[in-house]
């Protein structure tokens, strides 16, 4: 019974795996096709790469939607880490209801809303100062920070709720200032937390195709909003061989954030072992 148990979940988990990753398998090795045709193979070739880098316009997309991703992870990971720090550690202040609420009200909100909405306040209230006057870099990055600042305030509350707290209390008795605990103690243990955050807000950011055609002005054209575009006409190799290598530089960021955080979980653990045999 067990046996049988366990062969179908691990048939589950092969299906599962297969049926995320072969289309993204075979949109790699369709990138070195030698035919103009997506679906027929037609011999090894790294011409459409060559095509790629000589595609200025498809570049500055590509470059586009990186700074903004950049930017609105980044401003995503500051204001996502103070509201979730606020909702774990504030406990039931006034109107915590109402701040939770708008906090995560862009995850269940539909994109189409959040975008026209967005979009008729920059037009309301462009004459005002600090405000942008046309719609391009600043409205997408501003548009994606609201949507991804929810992502990370989830993310980083849920691993202050399973902190230990004891370990903050220990530093403050011992004459600690606040802002000191929360540097040496506090953020080196949320910063796994904050670091996938900051992935999944770039990724999100990268990947956003209805936001930003709201939001974005008409000289503005981001790399999802050009792949859009193209593919109504038709796909051509030079798109897979772009998402081949935004696979490849996602993929790297991945692997080198996962040994990162790893290392740290071993450091930490190891200076809480020795912690422990001192004490």
């Amino acid at each position: 019974m067990n046996q049988n148990r366990s062969m179908f979940l691990l048939s589950s988990l092969v299906l599962g795996f297969a049926f995320l990753y072969i289309p993204i398998l075979s949109m790699i090795v369709f990138s070195f096709n030698e035919s103009k045709l997506v679906t027929v193979w037609g011999g090894f070739s790294v011409k459409w790469y060559g095509e790629l880098l000589g595609n200025r316009q498809m570049l500055d997309a590509a470059w586009l939607s990186v700074r903004i991703a950049a930017v609105t992870a980044t401003g995503a990971v500051v204001i996502g880490t103070m509201a979730g720090l606020a909702l774990a550690r504030f406990g039931q202040f006034r109107s915590r209801t109402v701040f939770s609420g708008m906090v995560t009200a862009p995850l269940v909100m539909p994109e189409v809303i959040t975008g026209l909405s967005l979009l008729l306040l920059f037009v309301a209230f462009a004459p005002l100062p600090f405000v942008p006057d046309s719609r391009g870099f600043s409205t997408i990055t501003i548009a994606h920070m609201t949507l991804t600042l929810s992502y990370v305030t989830v993310i980083v509350q849920s691993r202050l709720s399973t902190m230990d707290d004891s370990l903050e209390e220990a530093a403050l008795d011992l004459g600690a200032r606040p802002a000191k605990v929360f540097m040496l103690i506090t953020l080196p243990i949320i910063a796994p937390a904050m670091v996938s955050g900051w992935l999944l807000a770039f990724t999100l950011s990268l990947d956003d195709l209805v936001i930003a055609s709201f939001t974005a002005g008409p000289s503005t054209n981001t790399l999802p909003m050009m792949i859009f575009s193209t593919v109504r006409r038709g796909i051509t190799p030079e798109i897979n061989a772009l998402a081949t290598i935004m696979v490849a530089i996602v993929t790297l960021f991945v692997v080198i954030a996962g040994i990162t955080m790893s290392r740290q979980e071993k450091r930490r653990q190891r200076e809480m072992r020795a912690v422990a045999i001192g004490t």
